[in-house]
């Protein structure tokens, strides 16, 4: 494949922006109302929301991320796969439900449902952006590669390019263009990923054992392509990561605003049982197809490397260099606009999350303490999505080459040691103070950042220096158990001055 694709590709990738910007404009029409932008006014069903759901967690990172890091460490990718799943199903079993009940827009309004509403809206809004701006690195790396290896435009200009079509989605159509497009995006994506695995397959005469063969013979990781070692990850990193995984799914703000799009806690759980189905599908076919297929076909192919040996574009471009080489440019403009779709649609769920956490959590709620009116709520909020877009290309820029899977994996730990301890003590204990949950959640918020930047990854990777301070990547195996005993001990302590409210009242 060369820098530039062909016209299939072209058309496809604009066909994608079409699509998206006549949702837009739809779906802008309809929203003026905060209840609008926030929450699509609440009328998604509950399976539209569970394919919106999908969409979300169905990230670049999965789609392009995902098939480069089995490329290059095998097995071990499945990590992510089956604990991501497992995050789902904890959500399903105790969160969904009691979300719905007690919030309206955002994470912050069900932590202060029952808590001291100005210190919790504050800390639930930087922590909600804090893992939403750490999500979107992820997000605009991917776009960035993508439309530089589709069109041979420079990465910085690439990634302007994702951010200013991520502004007019959000500022002008708000929730509900973000859950159409996440929708439609999840439908194609199911149908692009099963369509590329059987072109996969035909490629070995269908047969499993062919495939597998093939790539076990060619593999370079060290060790068996199927059996654990690829990552060459400890027993402590590998259950910090599961633990960041499986707690941070419940606490991704941009997931959780999910279940106030629909109107009954039966749709929220409905959302849910969709959203691991779809899900389930494309992670099997990735680690048990398209994953092979790409070890099998892509690796020593000089068609789609470097002089170094490495991947045309990096490891994130592995799966368009698959579909090319399965059935040239037509199936490639099919996943370049799938996957290009994918990103829009997440960045844009992100950027909602972010832009709500500003202007309801922080301005409307704080700031005025409730006093101001719906129009300057949605001028703020828009106007913030375009501050949260500028930040998201200078971040893009920043992180240029880091594999977006594993930078997805770190944001977790912080959604699971910060926005997740709170979240789940606000719905089930009744003796937590706010000063408890500001504090626990304050100290899963510092110890999962602040250890992230003395790790490997970050303090020796991108900063340059010789020895990481803290030993692993991921810390949520620390700063998970540390927020919930600091919150703990903190609410035992102390006492709220006035009685907590057990639930918000149904709506």
């Amino acid at each position: 494949m060369q820098s530039s694709a062909g016209s299939a590709a072209v058309i496809m990738f604009f066909v994608v922006i079409a699509v998206t910007l006549v949702i837009t404009y739809w779906a802008a029409k309809r929203s003026h109302s905060t209840s609008q932008l926030y929450a699509a006014g609440g009328n998604i069903k509950g399976w539209q929301n569970g394919f919106a759901i999908a969409g979300d967690l169905i990230s670049a990172s999965t789609v392009l991320g995902g098939v480069g890091m089995y490329y290059a460490s095998g097995y071990d990718t499945n990590i992510y796969f089956v604990s991501s799943l497992a995050g789902l199903a904890f959500t399903l079993a105790l969160i969904a439900g009691p979300l719905r009940r007690m919030g309206r827009f955002t994470f912050a309004d069900v932590t202060s449902a029952r808590l001291s509403p100005v210190p919790m809206r504050i800390f639930s809004a930087i922590s909600a952006l804090a893992v939403t701006l750490m999500y979107l690195i992820g997000q605009m790396i991917g776009a960035g590669g993508l439309i530089e290896i589709l069109f041979g435009i420079p990465y910085t200009y690439a990634v302007m390019l994702i951010g200013g079509l991520m502004v007019v989605y959000v500022a002008f159509g708000g929730m509900l263009a973000t859950t159409w497009v996440q929708i439609i995006k999840a439908i194609v994506l199911v149908f692009a990923m099963v369509l590329l695995s059987l072109m996969v397959l035909a490629q070995a005469g269908f047969s499993f054992g062919n495939l597998y063969e093939k790539a076990e013979a060619v593999h370079k990781l060290g060790s068996d392509l199927f059996l654990p070692g690829g990552m060459n990850m400890g027993a402590l990193s590998a259950a910090s990561l599961a633990i960041a995984l499986i707690l941070g799914t419940p606490g991704m703000p941009h997931i959780l605003m999910r279940f106030f799009t629909v109107r009954s806690q039966h749709a929220a759980r409905q959302s849910l049982i969709v959203a691991m189905l779809v899900i389930g599908v494309v992670y099997m076919l990735v680690f048990a197809v398209v994953g092979v297929g790409a070890v099998a076909f892509i690796t020593d192919n000089a068609t789609y490397m470097t002089e170094a040996g490495t991947p045309r574009g990096g490891s994130n471009m592995i799966l368009l260099h698959l579909a090319d080489y399965v059935s040239g440019d037509l199936l490639l403009g099919l996943i370049a606009a799938v996957a290009f779709a994918t990103i829009l649609a997440v960045v844009a769920g992100l950027n909602v999350a972010a832009s709500s956490a500003i202007s309801h959590d922080l301005y409307a709620s704080v700031v005025l303490r409730g006093k101001s009116n719906e129009k300057k709520e949605t001028m703020v909020f828009r106007a913030t999505s375009v501050v949260i877009g500028g930040i998201a290309i200078l971040l893009g820029i920043a992180f240029e080459g880091q594999n977006i899977i594993y930078l997805t994996g770190m944001l977790y730990s912080i959604a699971a040691s910060a926005c997740f301890p709170v979240l789940l003590m606000c719905i089930y204990w009744k003796r937590l103070t706010t000063i408890g949950a500001v504090t626990g959640g304050s100290v899963g918020l510092l110890l999962s950042v602040g250890l992230m930047i003395i790790g490997p990854n970050i303090w020796v990777q991108i900063m340059g220096n010789e020895k990481a301070i803290f030993p692993i990547d991921q810390p949520a195996i620390i700063s998970v158990p540390a927020a919930f005993i600091v919150m703990i001990i903190v609410s035992l302590l102390t006492r709220e001055e006035t009685p907590a409210m057990a639930t918000a009242p149904a709506e």
